[in-house]
């Protein structure tokens, strides 16, 4: 009995240790803008994951804007997705965000603004969504101050 209490107690220790060591943890945006209204659209969870670039500052605390959607005009809209008293967009880390918004066919656009002193130049941003295949738009760069940077490849949809 005493043995199985031990074995139990080093495996109970092992998880909590290996659990606080990961870098990437779960932030849950409190506040979340659409261009649709929530009664007009169905309400759909999206997991974004961001790396930021080992070559960024060491940390960043300007404010972190993002937008992402389709080629139909339904878009997700996050105005700040970073905390300045916690530890989001530090050299090499990885960050996960959980965010509702209305459901979306294909992400095919997503842009980062940054605006701030700092600066910050994220790796990647990873995009999964309900029912679809995750995205990757890769950055790399760091952005511009006060201007809306990314990518867009959506098609027309007559």
């Amino acid at each position: 009995m005493g043995g199985q209490f031990v074995v139990l107690s080093l495996a109970v220790f092992f998880f909590i240790s290996f659990s606080q060591a990961t870098s990437t943890s779960i932030k849950p945006l409190i506040f979340i803008e659409t261009n649709h209204s929530a009664t007009a659209a169905r309400s759909c969870s999206y997991t974004l994951t961001i790396k930021t670039s080992c070559s960024s500052p060491k940390y960043t605390r300007d404010r972190v804007s993002i937008a992402f959607g389709d080629a139909y005009g339904f878009e997700v809209y996050a105005p700040r997705i970073d905390n300045p008293s916690s530890r989001i967009f530090e050299t090499c880390s990885t960050d996960t965000f959980q965010i509702r918004g209305p459901c979306i066919y294909e992400i095919c656009y997503l842009y980062l603004k940054r605006v701030g002193s700092d600066g910050w130049k994220p790796e990647s941003v990873k995009v999964y969504g309900s029912d679809r295949p995750a995205i990757t738009f890769k950055y790399n760069k760091l952005l511009p101050n006060g201007v809306w940077y990314g990518f867009n490849h959506c098609r027309k949809i007559m």
